[in-house]
């Protein structure tokens, strides 16, 4: 079953239909006991965990994606000492 799919339940007198949605938080936690709750929860399959990147790693990641092409290593090479002269004439 799809994470984003409804699913219905049925008993004897009643018909429930669910839809089941992926929600993203993020938490921070205060007390090393509710780390363990969330393993156990992990170790469940009801949540997952996934590594946060910092916020540059996200920024180069977006600057990259707007990029046409990446730069090649001479004209990075060539940035790198024309920004070196820069600094040491001032």
């Amino acid at each position: 079953m799809a994470l984003n799919s409804p699913f219905i339940f049925i008993n004897e007198n009643c018909i429930f239909t669910f839809e089941m949605k992926m929600e993203t938080l993020r938490i921070d936690i205060l007390n090393p006991k509710a780390k363990q709750l969330l393993k156990d929860l992990a170790d469940l399959n009801l949540i997952a965990f996934k590594k946060e990147g910092n916020d540059f790693s996200s920024f180069l990641e977006i600057i990259r994606g707007k990029a046409d092409k990446a730069p090649s290593m001479e004209e990075i090479t060539k940035e790198v000492e024309a920004v070196r002269a820069n600094r040491n004439e001032d």
